[in-house]
């Protein structure tokens, strides 16, 4: 789960997805920029997910780096500018193979998980919701 500075949307769709699977799969989450390296997810992410019983306080935002393609089967981007910087760091076709975005795989429509940082804590609730939505579509679609 790829997003900007994995502090908002791909720290709640790896708790979110890793809530439903498990531990029979890794999920992980990472951003496309540095700037938040170490830190917790943003506290209304951390809330959202809290109130909906899944506790990602645990997690600390990590930079996506080229070897990750070898860690994992599917590389989600939340959006189509992370998605670009997905497939320019990709060294391989197979890694560009990876690379999907993640509503588009769950809905059939390359629409963006939308950027919460910017808005209200209804904006990381609608967030949350939408990637529910998305998890369950892609668990059936995968059969985790």
């Amino acid at each position: 789960m790829v997003c900007l500075g994995n502090i908002c949307r791909s720290p709640l769709a790896e708790g979110i997805l890793q809530d439903k699977v498990g531990s029979k799969h890794l999920v992980c989450s990472a951003g496309t920029g540095d700037w938040h390296v170490g830190e917790q997810p943003d506290r209304r992410s951390v809330d959202v997910a809290k109130r909906r019983g899944i506790d990602i306080s645990d997690q600390r935002a990590q930079h996506f780096t080229p070897h990750l393609f070898d860690e994992f089967d599917i590389i989600y981007a939340m959006d189509q500018t992370n998605y670009n910087d997905l497939v320019e760091l990709a060294k391989t076709d197979e890694d560009r193979k990876k690379i999907k975005l993640f509503l588009e795989d769950a809905f059939g429509e390359p629409q963006p998980v939308p950027d919460p940082y910017y808005g209200t804590i209804a904006d990381f609730e609608a967030v949350f919701d939408l990637i529910d939505d998305a998890t369950d579509q892609l668990i059936t679609k995968y059969t985790f």
